[in-house]
């Protein structure tokens, strides 16, 4: 399993419309590629004085191809999709994890 993690960084003004945004356009559409099986909304909760609010969205995908599959069939469009939207109001920090151990 790999997990593609996105953490946000918004402006406060932005939030509520970003996750609205999230929830009924950005993972479904992300979702509707069919190269992800599930995702994950976290809010980042920290005890240091920022500028803003932050989140990591998790998209859970199977096989690493089809992660490769994503980036090079999807994310460019989908990603442009979100800096239309939001500008610079919205950080962006991408990263790939990959499951190494679970324990239920």
């Amino acid at each position: 399993m790999l997990i593609y993690n996105v953490a946000a960084h918004l402006e406060p003004s932005v939030e509520q419309k970003w996750l609205k945004w999230m929830k009924q356009e950005h993972i479904p559409e992300m979702l509707g590629t069919k190269k992800f099986t599930e995702t994950k909304i976290f809010k980042i909760i920290t005890d240091q004085d920022t500028d803003g609010i932050s989140y990591a969205v998790q998209y859970y995908c199977d096989h690493r191809k089809q992660y490769e599959s994503y980036l090079k069939e999807d994310a460019p469009s989908l990603g442009q999709k979100a800096k239309d939207k939001f500008g610079e109001k919205i950080l962006f920090f991408r990263t790939e994890l990959q499951l190494i151990y679970e324990y239920k």
